[in-house]
This record gives C-alpha cells, structure tokens and sequence, in this order.
C-alpha cells in the first residue's frame, strides 16, 4: 500500500478536517456492538445494553446542542444495531430444526449445498476431511423441513484418498448430527454412507477451480516448500505448507504471506489495471476492469468469510493510492467494517478481521507521520517502504502477542526484505496459473519464475526466525497487555520525532540490530529448582524430566521441531541421554529432529506397536538428519525400572505380549501408549501418553494402589477417560498438553471437571505456556 500525499484541495482544509474519523467511529461502533453480543449472553447482553443505551443517552443530553451530540447518539445507535443484529443471527443459527436435531444426536438425510473446499486434517486415529454444507432439506426424526442453516461435515479419507465434494456442489448424504461450538455453525455432520452428488457446480465454480488446478500444476516440478507457497501466496491455499514454515513465517511476522489478505488483491487488480492501460482502456472502464478483478479474486480465493475481509481491505488499499486516497480510505475503512460485522456478526470475534483492520488503519493513521519523518533523510521510496511495515506491525503488536504470547523483533526488517519479491511472486504465479489453461509449458516457465521469488521469502523467513531474538515471549494477561499496548503507542507517536534526525535513528537501528543478534539472559525462567516441564508446542506432547545439568530425559517431541527445540533451549538442555516415543502419531514424533537438534541423543525408546509406518519413518529420518541415527533404539520394556540421572523410570504400559503390528493407519496406535511412573526431586509423576480408557481399565487392575503426585493427563484432555482410575490417582497437579484452538475439542470440560473436583490443580499449555513442576510440587508457567 502506498502512502499518498493530501491533495491541493486538501491542504486548503482547515486542519481538523484534514482526518475526519467519524466513518471510522461508526464502525468501530458497529464492531464493539456486534462483538459485545457475540460474547455476551442472556442477562449479561441485557445489562450492557441497558448501560450503553444509559451512557450514550446521558452523553448525548450533556452535548445537546453542540456538535458531537448527533454522533454521539449515532455511535449508540449504531452499535445497538449491530449488537441485535449479530444476536438475532446466532439465535437463527443455534434455534433451528437441525441444531435441535444435533442436541439429539439424531440420524439425517440432509441435501445441502458445499461452501468450502475440502480440508484435510490429521486424526488421532486416521486422517479425516472437513468441509462446509448449506443444508437446504433435512429429514429426521419422520419429518422433512426446508431451511437455510450452516453445517461443519467431519468425513473419514477413505482407502481411496477421494478428494470430496467440489465446492458449489449440490450433494445428499445420510450421517449424525451432532452438536456445534462454533456460534456461526448450526452442528457438526458425520456421514455415515456415500455422498450422492445431486447437481454440479455452476459455471464460475468450475472456472475457479480449473485456475487453482491449473496455478499448482504450474508449479508441480519445483521443490516442496516452493510449490507449496505459491498457491498460498496467491490464492491463500496453503493445505500444503510445512509446518516447520509456518512457523519460520509466524516468528518473522510473515504469516500474511500465507493467507489470503488485502495485499493480495491489491496487487493482482493492480497488474490488471496496468495491463488495461497498456490496452488503452480509460475512464470508467477501468472501474469496470477493477470491479472484474475483485470479482474472479474472490471466486478463486473462496466465497469464505476471511476472503471477503481480504477483498474489502484490498479494495481499501486500492482507494488509498488514488488522489487525495489517504482520507477516502479511512471513510471506506469505517464503512467496511460496518457492513462487514451486519453482515458477517461472527467477524467480530475473528482475530484475521481484526488484524486486517489494525494493519490497514495502522498504515493510513500511523503511516504518512513516519514516512515524512524518514523522508527528510532518506528518498522519498525508501521511507515509505519503511514507514509502511513499521505502521502495520505497531498497530497489530498487541493483538499479536495476545494470540501468540510473543512479539517478534524481526517483523519489520523481514517484510522490508520481503516486500520486493512478494508482487513479482504473486503476479508471476497468478499468471502461470492461467497460462497453464492455455499452454502449459509457458505456465511453468511463469511458475518457475514465481517458485524462485517465494524462495526469497523462505530464505527471509528461515534465517530470520533462527535469529537469536527474532521474538521474545510477552505474557497474555490483562497487565502484560494493557502494558505492551502503552508502549506500542507510545513509539507510534514519539518514534517519529526520533528517527528524523539521522544520528539518533540510527543508534535506534543499532540497538534494536543488537536486541536481535544477541539472545537476551532468561529472567525467571526456567525456574531454579524445576524438575518436569511440559512443553508448549501446541497439539501435542513434549515432558521434559530433569535428570543432571544440562540434561534431560525427553518423554515425546510434539507435532513440530522448532517448538520443542526452543522449549529445550530455554531450559539448558544440551544432551538427551533418554528420548522416550510413546507412540507414533505425528503429534508425539514429528519433532523428534528438533530434540536432536544440536544435542546428542544417546538412547531411544519407543512403543512396541510400530504403527502407523509414516511416524516410524519419521523418527528415523528426523534423529538421521540430525546427527543421531546411530542412537540405539529399543522397545520400552514392560516392567523394566531403570534410573537416568536424577530421574527413575518405570514402564507400566504396553505389557508384553502386546501386538507389535497394527492395521498401517494408527487407529491402534494410542492404545499401544507407553505409560511410565516416574520419579524426580522427590515427586512421582505418572506420564501417560494418549492411553484411552480401556488401558487405563487395565492399569487400573494392575495397579489398584497406585498414587502419584503429577499426573500427565492422557490423550491432552479427550472426553475418552476413565474417570474413576484418574481421580483414584489422587494427583494434586494435572498437566494438559494441549493446543490452542485445536479442531478436537480438547480438552473437555467432562475430562477435566471431576479431578479439579477432587482437588487437583489443572494446568493446560494452551493457557499458560510452557508448565514447570518444581521440588516443592507447585507449578510455574512460562507466560
């Protein structure tokens, strides 16, 4: 986005007129409305609302007759709109026939129209599809009705791997319904047959989906992480994107990239304007070529929620580079934030709406001040390449380190860096996307040409993030925020009037160039005298149990190896002298490269059950890039108590004459969990890997007497639990590893309510971070 100057007009304005946020009030309005109705519920909506009518009634007698009075009343006005509207819509989606057939559980025949691609997801047990149906017809319970209501399909990937439904599709299929979280979705749908496709996609459904097809095939023959990125880059379909990318993205404040976002937009109905003025198209017909572009970008990106905040922050952006821009664009900002939550109420608690919005004011608000300040020392284009990042990540920060629990250092110098490759990439692989229709060895040519520019981007992003602060850990309580945001606006507001004097700017750039490259000493933690840490690397395990000085036994490496590589840096592990797998799911063994990552492993544990084959490959693989192929590797045996270090260690589970091959899917993969009792700094902690309840039975008749003080919960809090075995445990502290978010529910309420009913404290890493177990038997937190 460009920063444009005020126009000659403008600057005839008296200065108060010059940013006129009024539109910008009304939809701030409209958003806190909408989002306070989506929070609140019942009384509580009431009560607020009684205060708001209350409040913005008071305020508006106070400044009768002045000029704030009508705005004033129109901000309440507004903001009650939006508030009856978004409740008036979860009411619609929540009191319907097929939401009270979900709280049923009752088996349907739906007909339904498909509004999302298929997604495929990894299961605990296999991996399963989701995608999204406007049910038309339900019939259930002896009766049929018509309706208009959103459902979530959860389908098992047959043996064939079949795709799934295309998107546009009208389809019929039998299944369960069951109930729903989401406020925006009526229930979750598990087919139980085939799915009958009733009628085809329309005509521009089809299209859309030939130019997806045709943009990845244009870059089929590139390397992974290249052929992955293009599509994500330009039309938002990142399915393939590594994980261990995403995160390089996520540290270096890239994550943009890989959605589908305002920028995106710009720069494709941008090219195509340019290409319409090279074919002399002029005047309003180039209103026509705009409208065009925005249309087939949404078509290709998807009809979803978060492209239609893309589209609108895009054209915002396009409205920005245009004569007198800046002002227009803060107007349109204001409107489409106001339709976008009438329309949508469910944005107003999307953090991506919320993030576009932040940027893209961040950018018109923020930015001119600091490019005018540069720009007195630097050219004219260098300083608004700057200014541009900068303004966006101040005004995201704080939103930033709310989801992430981090604020990264990095984020401006890499968007800086990546900024000249993301047109070309997106252009170039847009345009081999459709020449590919046409002549597809010229498509990869254009694809090859796209691949080479995201692979900058990569380069950015990998060595950004290995960075030794590429970003710190910032707490997520009201405090820490309330604090970060203080000082976020204080540099957006004083930073200008420090960085137009050269000398002091760039001793400003030298200390943060050093912030970056030096790693900063650990305050606090870990803690002194820790002796088990379970880590925060999302949905998944990582324990950690301290068995010397810089070294620990590692029980499970989580789903990623940059998250349990840092966990154990944090901690000053340098050497693995036990590296325990309970099982393979890639939850528990994806990250196995990042625990070798720098530091020996000397032996290697694992369940009897070498099931599913990918996580046995992926062990291998990951300990051989590593350096630690040649670690000896051995089934946990049964009963075995061994001692590592401060640490002792007992297997409990599997017992001995259990399967050592499974069906090749890895649905009897948690069940084959190795189970240990372990002992470190005076406490017993019982690790149970995803252990279902059958097994726990079974330990449970094993070992009727058995008491620990930490308990591991199994399967990260499934609603899958023997509740009596657990409780009987009599732990005082229960450690949940966890993801935020996750698409599992985990954990459930009903897995978690009777041991904090018992007395035991819970703990889970989603809400508080890395879990430290100290000698004294309380529990730090690394947030």
């Amino acid at each position: 986005m460009r920063l444009e100057p005020a126009s000659a007009d403008d600057e005839q304005l008296p200065e108060r007129d010059r940013t006129d946020l009024r539109m910008p009030l009304v939809g701030a309005a409209a958003w806190l409305g909408a989002l306070g109705a989506t929070v609140l519920a019942g009384r509580a909506l009431v009560g607020a609302t009684a205060v708001l009518v209350l409040v913005g009634g008071g305020a508006a007698l106070v400044l009768r007759g002045r000029r704030l009075a009508p705005l004033v009343a129109a901000l309440v006005l507004v903001a009650l709109a939006a508030g009856g509207g978004a409740a008036l819509r979860i009411a619609r989606v929540s009191d319907n026939p097929v939401a009270d057939l979900a709280h049923e559980g009752a088996a349907v025949s739906v007909v339904g129209t498909v509004t999302s691609d298929v997604r495929r997801v990894h299961g605990g047990f296999a991996d399963q599809q989701l995608w999204r149906l406007e049910v038309r017809t339900v019939t259930g319970r002896g009766r049929t009705v018509e309706l208009a209501a959103p459902v979530l399909v959860l389908d098992d990937v047959g043996e064939e791997g079949a795709e799934g439904p295309l998107l546009g599709a009208e389809v019929q299929l039998r299944g369960r319904l069951l109930a729903a979280d989401d406020p925006d979705t009526a229930a979750l749908l598990r087919p139980s047959g085939p799915i009958s496709v009733v009628e085809g996609p329309d005509v521009w459904w089809r299209a859309a989906g030939a130019v997806r097809s045709a943009l990845r095939e244009s870059v089929a023959h590139r390397p992974a992480d290249q052929r992955a990125l293009v599509p994500a880059l330009v039309a938002g379909d990142d399915g393939d994107v590594s994980s261990e990318v995403q995160e390089a993205f996520r540290t270096t404040g890239l994550t943009h990239l890989l959605a589908v976002s305002g920028t995106n937009l710009t720069l494709i109905v941008g090219f195509l304007l340019v290409l319409a003025r090279w074919g002399g198209v002029r005047g309003r017909w180039l209103v026509v070529v705009a409208a065009a572009g925005i249309v087939g970008f949404v078509l290709v990106a998807r009809t979803e929620p978060s492209v239609l905040r893309a589209a609108v922050m895009g054209t915002i952006g396009l409205v920005a580079m245009s004569a007198n821009g800046r002002h227009r664009a803060l107007r349109g900002l204001g409107l489409a934030v106001l339709v976008l939550v009438l329309v949508q109420p469910s944005l107003a608690v999307s953090a991506g709406f919320a993030l576009s919005v932040l940027a893209t004011g961040g950018i018109l608000l923020l930015g001119p001040p600091w490019r005018d300040a540069l720009g007195r020392w630097l050219p004219r284009w260098l300083a608004e390449a700057v200014a541009v990042p900068t303004a966006a990540q101040l005004a995201c920060t704080p939103l930033v380190a709310a989801i992430s629990g981090q604020v990264s250092l990095v984020a401006v110098v890499a968007n800086l860096l990546a900024a000249p490759a993301v047109g070309p990439a997106t252009v170039l692989g847009l345009a081999g996307g459709l020449v590919t229709l046409v002549w597809a060895p010229l498509g990869r040519l254009l694809g090859t040409l796209a691949s080479w520019c995201v692979a900058w981007l990569v380069t950015v992003a990998e060595h950004g993030a290995t960075l030794p602060a590429a970003a710190v850990s910032w707490g997520t309580g009201a405090g820490s925020l309330v604090a970060l945001t203080a000082l976020t606006l204080a540099i957006a507001l004083l930073g200008p009037r420090v960085v137009r004097r050269p000398l002091l700017g760039a001793v400003v750039v030298l200390v943060l160039v050093a912030a970056v490259l030096v790693r900063p000493p650990a305050l606090g933690w870990p803690p002194g005298d820790w002796v088990a840490v379970a880590c925060d690397v999302g949905q998944g395990d990582a324990l950690v149990l301290r068995a010397a000085p810089g070294q620990a036994v590692v029980v499970d490496a989580g789903p990623d190896p940059g998250q349990v590589d840092r966990c154990l840096d944090r901690l000053g592990v340098h050497r693995v002298p036990l590296l325990v797998l309970t099982h393979f799911h890639a939850d528990h063994v994806d990250g196995t490269s990042g625990v070798a990552d720098g530091r020996p492993v000397d032996a290697v544990e694992t369940t009897r059950l070498l099931d599913p084959p990918g996580g046995v490959a992926a062990v291998a693989d990951g300990l051989a890039a590593e350096g630690s192929g040649s670690a000896p590797t051995a089934s946990a045996a049964y009963a075995e108590t061994r001692r590592v270090g401060a640490v002792t260690l007992q297997v409990l589970w599997p017992l001995p004459d259990s399967p050592t091959q499974g069906p090749g899917d890895g649905s009897t993969a948690n069940e084959a969990s190795v189970v240990l009792l372990a002992e470190v700094g005076g406490l017993r902690l019982l690790l149970t890997g995803d252990l279902e309840p059958e097994g726990q039975a079974a330990l449970a008749r094993l070992l009727p007497g058995l008491r620990v003080d930490v308990l591991k919960m199994p399967h990260h809090g499934s609603p899958h639990q023997d509740e009596d075995w657990l409780v009987s445990l009599e732990a005082s502290v229960v450690l949940v590893s966890v993801g935020a978010d996750n698409d599992y529910g985990h954990p459930a309420a009903s897995a978690l309510d009777p041991l904090r009913a018992a007395g035991a404290e819970v703990h889970r890493t989603d809400q508080e971070g890395d879990l430290a177990v100290l000698a004294s038997g309380e529990v730090a937190t690394g947030r």
